[in-house]
């Protein structure tokens, strides 16, 4: 009577030992003696009791947040720096024979890597070239990780802080350089308006009756304001024929052939 109890106990046992059922994302490191077998699955997978053993691996990428680590920039501005790594199982035989427990390793290798390659770089660079020390950390971490069987997929770097004093200083010399860049934009507006002035007064002394046509305007929109006072302003080109024939009959010679220059008369041009 107590013999069957115990069969069907023994059998069960070995049942459960023997018997294993992998998943699609799974793999089995099978040791016979303690020594590799092979890697099987996904599927049924059948064991020897007592013989044989096996060590379940995950192929899914595995997402660790990396915890905040304290890095000093090569211009020796201190500030955290956290990330997110994102990495998988790539040799399942040598994720479980060649490190011990994979996913801590690589958490604190990718800790050790983020602080040394950021430490090489300066803070502008950390903040405006994030993405690319991203790159360069996965690099880093993919190279190093190989071995171990791992594939380091991605690295985000995901907050940098900076201190209250650090940040102040920032913001004055974001707002130094719009200063700057305001001055340059408007010494370049002035600079192209004196320059069209130019060459605007350089085709009007050319073309005489385009003086005159200006001229005409300037009158037209002084007349069209409402004022009790109007001063009209006289060009000197309109007075010129008259400064000539002033000028040629004080030059004239006299009757008695002598040639004196008759006294100037003063002119007065009001404008």
């Amino acid at each position: 009577m107590y013999v069957v109890p115990i069969v069907a106990v023994v059998v069960l046992f070995t049942l459960v030992a023997a018997v294993k059922v992998l998943r699609q994302y799974e793999r089995a490191v099978v040791f016979t003696l303690g020594k590799f077998q092979a890697v099987k699955g996904p599927g049924l997978v059948l064991l020897i009791p007592l013989i044989q053993e096996m060590v379940r691996v995950d192929l899914r990428i595995q997402v660790v947040e990396i915890p905040t680590q304290d890095v000093i920039s090569r211009d020796n501005v201190s500030m955290k720096v956290d990330a997110v790594l994102y990495f998988n199982v790539s040799d399942p035989e040598r994720a479980v024979i060649q490190v011990q427990d994979y996913l801590p390793a690589t958490n604190m290798l990718a800790q050790t890597t983020l602080r040394a390659v950021l430490g090489q770089h300066e803070l502008d660079e950390m903040l405006s070239e994030r993405k690319k020390l991203s790159v360069d950390v996965q690099a880093i971490l993919d190279a190093q990780t190989e071995t171990w069987g791992i594939k380091v997929s991605n690295v985000e770097i995901r907050t940098v802080e900076l201190t209250d004093n650090m940040v102040r200083a920032i913001a004055k010399q974001a707002e130094a350089e719009r200063d700057r860049r305001a001055k340059i934009i408007h010494a370049q507006a002035e600079f192209q308006a004196s320059q069209t002035l130019v060459d605007a007064a350089k085709i009007l002394s050319s073309i005489p009756a385009a003086m005159q046509l200006r001229y005409l305007q300037t009158l037209t929109e002084i007349g069209a304001e409402q004022n009790s006072t109007i001063v009209f302003p006289m060009p000197i080109d309109i007075m010129k024929p008259f400064l000539e024939l002033l000028d040629n009959a004080a030059k004239a010679p006299r009757a008695n052939g002598a040639s004196r220059l008759a006294p100037t008369k003063e002119v007065v041009l009001s404008g």
